[in-house]
């Protein structure tokens, strides 16, 4: 159920033993394993051949301040840039949504990744995590936008992930550093934060990731850690059958329920099929703490599996793919470009 950070550009002695524990079924990448697409590829080769069963390679490839990947790769603007043209051309804003994510979610088939956690469906409101992350501050705007990026992503390979349910954009604290709490009721947040849930689980999403905030007026503890979210409005109300995926157990907010220990049981507890461990300090503790659940379920991953990829050379020969990358890299202003 662990989905862990390695912490190279290469597969250490130490990496490949954590890899072969029963209950880790995944990577994720950072820009700390990265250096250029031919290593990048290598890597994931290395780590394909170390765990060849259904095995799941990740990265965060939103576009903007969260690209994992740049050099080899097109540099996608931030969602809000769609969110932005949404306002003047609506209808072009959701081409570009689809366009965006096929290149995406393309790229990482090509070089072997099966899954970008994306696309960000919280509001874009102001946090200070989120920011230009999130398309846009209208819920309705924000649902079409997403169910686009959905479209785009399966047409390009890969399996889509909503983040950070119910709803990460209207708080301010930044999860990563610190606890955050939304005082709204559920039926305030039925009307507003999680219409694009709702709405991308209804066109298709395989997978949610939870958010570390607390909503005390729904329960006293965070979502990740809920079961009456992730069971009864997740699972029941909502009617989502797929994947649910707890954020990092070792950002801050995450730690109101105790340790590495703890925060895994309660995970788990609440209902979470798979969990980041995204730290490479803590991948050993995460480890030993889950070492008597049961292994990982081969069915549940190869879910989330990409599936049959072009190889780069042939994604690159694609005349649509030029079309596309002019139109969305045009999203972005020349000042803001890199």
């Amino acid at each position: 159920m662990l989905i862990i950070g390695i912490p190279g550009k290469t597969l250490t002695d130490a990496d490949r033993v954590q890899l072969a524990a029963p209950q880790v079924c995944g990577v994720i990448l950072f820009t700390r394993n990265f250096e250029n697409r031919d290593q990048v590829t290598a890597l994931i080769d290395d780590i394909r051949n170390a765990r060849p069963e259904p095995f799941l390679v990740c990265v965060d490839q939103e576009g903007g301040t969260v690209q994992r990947f740049r050099d080899g790769f097109t540099r996608l603007p931030p969602l809000r840039r769609i969110g932005e043209l949404y306002a003047r051309d609506p209808a072009a804003a959701v081409q570009r949504a689809e366009e965006h994510a096929w290149l995406m979610a393309s790229e990482m088939r090509a070089i072997g990744v099966d899954l970008s956690f994306a696309p960000v469906a919280d509001l874009a409101r102001g946090n200070r995590a989120i920011g230009s992350r999130a398309f846009d501050a209208d819920p309705q705007i924000a649902s079409e936008l997403v169910q686009a990026y959905l479209r785009g992503m399966h047409l390009g390979g890969m399996a889509a992930t909503l983040k950070h349910f119910p709803g990460h954009g209207s708080v301010a604290e930044d999860t990563h550093f610190d606890a955050a709490v939304d005082p709204r009721t559920l039926d305030e947040l039925r009307s507003t934060d999680l219409i694009p849930f709702a709405d991308g689980i209804a066109a298709g999403a395989e997978a949610v990731m939870m958010a570390h905030v607390t909503y005390p007026a729904v329960d006293a503890i965070a979502a990740g850690y809920s079961r009456l979210w992730i069971e009864d409005v997740l699972r029941g109300e909502l009617g989502f059958r797929g994947l649910v995926i707890g954020d990092d157990i070792g950002m801050a907010a995450a730690e109101s329920i105790g340790g590495i220990g703890e925060r895994i049981e309660a995970h788990l507890a609440a209902g979470c099929d798979l969990l980041l461990a995204c730290g490479p300090a803590i991948v050993d503790e995460a480890i030993a703490a889950s070492a008597g659940l049961p292994p990982c379920d081969p069915e549940r991953v190869a879910a989330l599996q990409g599936m049959v990829a072009q190889t780069w050379e042939s994604m690159v020969k694609n005349p649509q793919r030029d079309t596309f990358i002019a139109n969305v890299t045009a999203l972005e202003p020349p000042t803001e470009r890199t």
